[in-house]
C-alpha cells in the first residue's frame, strides 16, 4: 500500500528540524505526527525541559514550535505494509532544500533513528543548502527498545544534545 507523509509542522521560529522516515499507522489514521501512545518522541521534547506531555495535540504542537522544534519526514512516499521501517519500498523524499531555503534560521536537522538518517544522507549528503546545518543522528524514539535505548530517560539523555539548538522555556 502506498502512504504518504503529512506536511510538515514548523513555526516562524524554527531551528530545528527532526525528520522522521514516514509516519507509523497510529499516526496516519490520527494525522498527527507521533501519535502511537508508546512513542516516546513527546516525553522526549518535554522531558528536556524538565516536563511533562501535554495530553492535547495541538498543545503539544504549540510546545515544539515555541521551543523552535519543526517536524517532517524524509519519505514523501512510499510502498509500505505495517508501520516498521523494514518494510518501506519504493521511497520519494519530500522537498528538504526547498523547506531549508524556506526557513534558513534552521541550524540542525536531527534524524529520528537510522532509517531516516540513512534515507536523508542518501538523497540529500551532498546538498549545499546543508553547509553550516549540524546533522545529527538520534536514538529512534520508536517505541521498540534496543539494548542501548530502553526507556524514555535513555533517550532523553540521548537528545540533550540539542539543548544548545532550542529555545528555552525562559524565551517564550
Amino acid at each position: 500500500m502506498r502512504v504518504h507523509s503529512f506536511p510538515p509542522e514548523i513555526g516562524d521560529r524554527a531551528r530545528v528540524l527532526v525528520l522522521g522516515s514516514m509516519p507509523g499507522t497510529a499516526s496516519l489514521a490520527k494525522h498527527q505526527y507521533y501519535a502511537h501512545p508508546r512513542n516516546h518522541l513527546w516525553p522526549v521534547v518535554y522531558g528536556l525541559f524538565g516536563l511533562t506531555p501535554a495530553e492535547d495535540y495541538e498543545d503539544r504542537l504549540v510546545f515544539a514550535k515555541a521551543r523552535g522544534i519543526a517536524l517532517w519526514d524524509v519519505i514523501e512516499s512510499c510502498q509500505r505494509e505495517g508501520s516498521l521501517d523494514v518494510n518501506i519500498r519504493e521511497e520519494r523524499p519530500n522537498d528538504i532544500p526547498g523547506l531549508l531555503a524556506e526557513y534558513p534560521e534552521i541550524s540542525c536537522i536531527v534524524c529520528n533513528g537510522a532509517k531516516s538518517h540513512d534515507t536523508f544522507l542518501k538523497y540529500f549528503k551532498s546538498l549545499p543548502e546543508l553547509s553550516g546545518i549540524t546533522l545529527l543522528k538520534l536514538p529512534s524514539t520508536s517505541p521498540i527498545p534496543t539494548a542501548a535505548m530502553r526507556t524514555t530517560a535513555d533517550r532523553i539523555e540521548a537528545w540533550r544534545i540539542l539543548l544548545p539548538h532550542l529555545i528555552p522555556l525562559e524565551q517564550t
